[in-house]
């Protein structure tokens, strides 16, 4: 994995504003350095959604700090935030899809937003990452006209666009799908070798069965807050 020492994500003893995001107000801790994974069990999407909107700097708090590439979310102006945020690869439980738009714009516009990269040089690598996932190429359909496997892989797509730094992703894959785990798994390697930090949050925990290796950490998300879980050998 990346030696750079400075932590992709950093939640020190944050401590979130109930009233503006719903988790519960105790202080959560995580250290995500270069390549590293953590693995969060979560019943609840909601709650998983909320803390991956805490981890994007989106909630406010009252106590401890958050930081993203060396950069403290509470301190940085508006604008460099959201340009931050592009660094971020996202699979949301409910899609955040704009149905107004075809897929393939869904999938660029982060990109095309937040970087400079040509038009050309995006849908390129749009078309290939859709290859890999299992997709002929790149969607051109509005999402709601998708089925939800195509769905599914268009939010992979999306959320490996640009080679992103962190990835937060809330129910990924479907436990019940087998035929995108390999492509995601490749994806998900060749990501955290460049040194990707990675959340994965899953209501089902047995997916991740073999899924073991360096730099991988196992959480539980409840009520109580962010408890680690020990590793089994």
């Amino acid at each position: 994995m990346n030696e750079d020492l400075s932590s992709v994500l950093e939640l020190r003893d944050a401590q979130p504003v109930f009233e503006e995001s719903g988790l519960t107000a105790i202080a959560y801790s995580l250290r995500l350095m270069p390549g590293d994974c953590a693995l969060i069990a979560c019943r609840d999407p909601t709650r998983a959604s909320r803390f991956a909107d805490l981890c994007s700097g989106l909630i406010p708090l009252v106590s401890g700090g958050i930081s993203c590439l060396g950069l403290d979310w509470m301190t940085l102006p508006e604008r460099r935030a959201w340009a931050l945020r592009g660094r971020i690869g996202r699979i949301m439980q409910k899609g955040a899809w704009i149905d107004l738009f075809g897929t393939d714009l869904n999938i660029l516009i982060q990109q095309l937003h937040h970087t400079k990269t040509p038009t050309d040089t995006l849908v390129a690598e749009a078309v290939r990452l859709s290859r890999l996932f299992g997709l002929p190429g790149l969607p051109t359909l509005s999402p709601d006209r998708l089925s939800d496997a195509d769905r599914a892989k268009s939010a992979c797509v999306r959320a490996f666009m640009g080679e992103p730094r962190l990835l937060l992703l809330e129910e990924p894959v479907d436990p019940d799908t087998t035929d995108m785990m390999t492509p995601f798994l490749a994806q998900l390697t060749a990501a955290r070798e460049r040194g990707c930090g990675v959340i994965w949050f899953s209501r089902t925990p047995s997916i991740w069965h073999g899924y073991v290796g360096e730099g991988i950490q196992r959480y539980r998300l409840l009520d109580e807050g962010l408890l680690p879980v020990k590793q089994v050998h």
